[in-house]
């Protein structure tokens, strides 16, 4: 799971290298922090959040055929 929300945080800002994911367990939830450079931030929130959006919603459909419950934070 980490390395398909890196891989899709990768193709979407222009400084790929700053791409950093953190995997978090809480209970019975993967919790996955996505870390880009600061100019970044704005491609992977998207406009009105839309592009986070459609990754949660991507990441939850991947996570729900694998049976565990995932999120996305976007942390600067």
């Amino acid at each position: 799971m980490k390395e398909f929300v890196e891989y899709i945080a990768k193709q979407l800002v222009d400084q790929p290298d700053q791409v950093a994911i953190e995997e978090e367990s809480r209970d019975e939830k993967l919790v996955l922090r996505v870390k880009v450079a600061q100019p970044d931030i704005g491609k992977i929130i998207g406009k009105k959040g839309r592009t986070a959006f459609a990754l949660r919603t991507l990441v939850a459909a991947v996570g729900k055929k694998a049976g565990k419950r995932v999120s996305i934070e976007v942390i600067d």
